[in-house]
């Protein structure tokens, strides 16, 4: 690897540009492809010899101010920047990544693929933007079966449904928590938690704790009306199209009670959602 990545880095991004590019007009004879050392450094509000030492390796740490001005300025994508970021050894500065809550296509064909395993997918305030038909009949009991969180603290059928109620609660605020530290101006978030804590001693008490945690692997217990006890271990996948929102899959031991039990979730959910046929004398 060269011993001035960073600088090469640059180098190429820049020359892959035009000035129409960037909305400058060209002038003179350009004795090289791409911007002007001199156009960029205006684009980034920098100084030009500042960002010749960069391109050089003669400067090699700069600050995420800087490199965000020249993500902008050579209209780098999310991965782009963080790469420059990387050869520049330099700490990410904290943002939010955009909230996009609607669920792809791909996705959602993706998740009925999995007709043997619940799929949903959530965003960080716990809302289930999407699930597949298995996940529909898991989560049956709940009306609405809308966000994690108002499922878990404020429907009725949540203190039967999750067997250990208490590390579930706990579970949600956590994540909740997390969301809150990646992302605290999110109006979504702050109408969530104000509902919660009007409604929920017990949430109140436990967002006051700050405790923070992702999600884990661990395995849920879950008590149906239908089929009776489940226990299922699950995944989250980050969506990487749709920064924020992740897909869950539940999944069940192969021939234990619990498989056999998801067995049986879909039918009968598909049987109470057929339309009842009226009555003829």
């Amino acid at each position: 690897m060269s011993e001035n990545a960073l600088g090469d880095f640059l180098r190429a991004r820049r020359s892959g540009l035009r000035p129409e590019d960037v909305g400058m007009a060209s002038y003179g004879v350009r004795r090289v492809a791409g911007l002007r050392r001199e156009e960029v450094a205006v684009l980034a509000g920098v100084n030009a010899d500042y960002y010749t030492r960069l391109e050089q390796g003669r400067e090699r740490h700069p600050s995420a101010q800087v490199l965000d001005a020249l993500g902008r300025a050579l209209h780098l994508d999310a991965d782009a920047l963080a790469h420059a970021y990387r050869l520049a050894g330099t700490a990410p500065a904290d943002r939010p990544a955009p909230r996009r809550d609607a669920v792809s296509p791909s996705l959602r064909q993706l998740m009925d693929g999995y007709p043997n395993t619940p799929a949903f997918v959530i965003n960080g305030t716990l809302d289930i933007l999407a699930r597949n038909a298995l996940a529909d009949a898991l989560y049956s009991p709940f009306d609405p079966a809308d966000n994690l969180a108002r499922m878990t603290f404020l429907d009725p059928a949540g203190r039967h449904f999750f067997v250990r109620w208490e590390w579930s609660a706990q579970a949600v605020v956590a994540n909740l928590r997390q969301t809150a530290g990646l992302d605290p101006d999110n109006p979504r978030l702050r109408e969530l938690v104000e509902t919660l804590t009007d409604q929920s001693p017990e949430f109140a008490a436990l967002w006051q704790a700050h405790t923070v945690r992702g999600k884990t692997r661990e395995a849920k217990q879950l008590d149906h009306p239908d089929v009776g006890p489940l226990t299922l271990t699950y995944q989250a996948f980050d969506v990487r199209d749709a920064p924020g929102q992740q897909l869950v899959i539940y999944h069940a031991e192969p021939a234990s009670p619990s498989a056999q039990a998801l067995s049986l979730l879909a039918p009968l959910n598909a049987t109470r959602r057929q339309p009842t046929r009226p009555q003829h004398p």
